[in-house]
């Protein structure tokens, strides 16, 4: 339900070798309302168990279910038939129990399956899409059966892909770092909805949770990138692909990159700043860039540039604007939008020219060699320019014409990431030196103007360090923070580096950044996409 007042229905299905409990809405608002915190009110959940005697389930009150078990270790034998109701009076539950008998040195195991069937996930353009796992038309008992049937196998790869990826986290980025890539890996990719269109491809969707509620917001698919370029580029390719057909499709007029495609469930166009109407409140440098750096990202992880060639005509387009707007940015918002208009913004900048740079790159690889040389001696010529901008002697500036200022720089990784070697190492240095002179108790400012961070932000700039030490030290404050933050709220994003607290959003996405440090190694890299190929 989305509130406690909507009604509800229930069933059981005998499925296979399975007994299954299902419960739903009344009303079943297939892809009806779009918005943030709110919960989905059509589909089904099911619970699930092998049918056997010493298995009993039932679809009772919470309250009276929770009784009889205290009482004698059971559950009621008939079903509760008073429905429909609304889920707040004597609130249904799904309850079984287990006889695991006489327990002594040899282990006894039972499972439960959990799913959820949402029939429909996404309205793409005012198409419905399945969810992927239903794109050869399997149904529910489909997905039950076939969860029975690998659990073994498949809880034995997890055990193996858990302890080879820890091991390999912590030799990459220290036992703290690990830590914080294994409490960001679910979130990071639960904050995401997979969908197949039409042709059964996959399409991957992440919602703007606890922020605005906007769906394959480029600035999310942007900082969520690394977990998906490491593991699964296809995954990576499903996320910018609905962004590179909207933009292709003459809905989107402007020179620049859209923001997102709606609002979550529904991919219906852009609903932020101006929409399609207007340049207000557009990111257009911040998304162009942030396009072609995925784009590139994701033919370095492919080993090709297929991706690029199909969409060659935006990537120029978008490049073109970028050679012309890109240097010093304009006033304009840039993903940081929470902290307001920026001009001359020094970390856009350098988003711009390393978009330039890894444009030029895939001109080269695609046999465009005078135009790879040209924008080539074109992000060169701008890099140098931004030494001179951005230079405020022992780092580099906020904003080019703000002296005294500060702020992470973050966008630098893709020069060591894409090997676009624009700018000289000292740079990188330089603003590590200084960061480590900035740290509050639980982590990096994210500039100069609050004492607020970004989580994904740090462990890309803490990334950007060549010693182990001063990368673990810039991580030692966010597992401080981990750990005594008083905002227990699933892992935000947003938070205070003086008390710890949430400063906004929680549940989204962008956690996967984390990962960037395992990009950061290209061995570790070429290990675990080839995985996936």
């Amino acid at each position: 339900m989305n509130k406690p007042d909507q009604a509800v229905v229930w069933s059981r299905e005998t499925i296979g070798a399975l007994t299954a409990l299902k419960m739903g809405s009344q009303e079943q608002p297939v892809l009806a309302k779009s918005g943030d915190n709110l919960r989905i009110d059509w589909g089904y959940l099911y619970v699930a168990a092998l049918r056997d005697s010493s298995v009993h389930q039932v679809i009772a009150s919470g309250a009276s279910a929770r009784e009889k078990f205290v009482s004698d270790g059971s559950v009621s034998p008939t079903d509760d038939a008073r429905m429909p109701r609304t889920a707040n009076d004597a609130s249904p539950v799904a309850a079984f129990t287990f006889d695991l008998g006489r327990v002594g040195t040899k282990t006894i195991s039972r499972h439960l399956i959990l799913a959820y069937d949402d029939l429909y996930s996404i309205e793409y353009f005012h198409h419905r899409l399945r969810p992927y796992w239903r794109r050869n038309g399997a149904q529910a008992a489909d997905l039950l059966t076939q969860a029975e049937r690998d659990h073994a196998s498949l809880a034995e790869r997890c055990e193996v892909f858990d302890r080879e990826l820890m091991d390999d986290l912590e030799r990459v980025g220290g036992l703290e770092y690990a830590r914080l890539a294994a409490l960001a890996y679910r979130q990071s990719l639960a904050a995401q909805k997979l969908a197949a269109d039409e042709k059964g491809e996959p399409l991957l969707f992440p919602k703007e949770n606890f922020s605005n509620g906007c769906i394959g917001t480029v600035d999310v698919i942007y900082p969520a990138a690394p977990i998906l370029l490491l593991f699964n580029s296809r995954l990576a390719r499903a996320s910018v692909v609905p962004v590179l057909d909207y933009a292709s499709s003459g809905r989107w007029h402007f020179p620049f990159a859209p923001h997102d495609l709606g609002t979550y469930p529904l991919a219906n166009g852009q609903v932020y700043g101006g929409r399609e109407q207007t340049e207000k409140d557009q990111m257009p440098v911040e998304e162009s860039g942030n396009m072609i750096l995925l784009v590139a990202a994701i033919a370095r992880a492919e080993g090709n540039p297929n991706l690029a060639v199909k969409y060659w005509s935006l990537l120029t387009q978008w490049a073109e604007y970028l050679r012309q707007a890109g240097l010093d940015p304009a006033n304009q918002l840039c993903t940081d939008d929470f902290a307001g208009h920026l001009a001359h913004n020094a970390n856009l900048s350098l988003k711009a020219i390393e978009a330039l740079g890894t444009y030029a790159r895939l001109c080269d690889i695609t046999g465009k060699k005078g135009e790879a040389a040209a924008l080539r001696e074109t992000a060169q010529a701008f890099a140098k320019k931004w030494l001179s901008m951005a230079n405020d002697g022992d780092h580099y500036r906020l904003a080019f014409d703000k002296p005294g200022t500060w702020s992470q720089k973050y966008n630098l990784i893709w020069d060591k990431l894409l090997d676009i070697q624009l700018f000289p190492k000292e740079v990188a240095a330089r603003e590590i030196t200084f960061y480590l002179t900035k740290l509050n108790r639980f982590g990096l400012p994210l500039d100069n103007r609050k004492e607020y961070t970004k989580l994904d932000w740090e462990i890309w700039t803490a990334t950007l360090a060549e010693s182990p030490a001063d990368f673990k030290a810039l991580v030692a404050p966010i597992y401080d923070w981990l750990n005594h933050s008083r905002s227990r709220v699933p892992l935000t994003d947003w938070y205070w580096t003086t008390d710890g607290k949430q400063a906004g959003f929680q549940t989204r996405s962008v956690v996967g950044g984390v990962y960037i440090k395992m990009l950061r190694d290209p061995a570790m890299w070429k290990k675990w996409s080839s995985k996936t190929q």
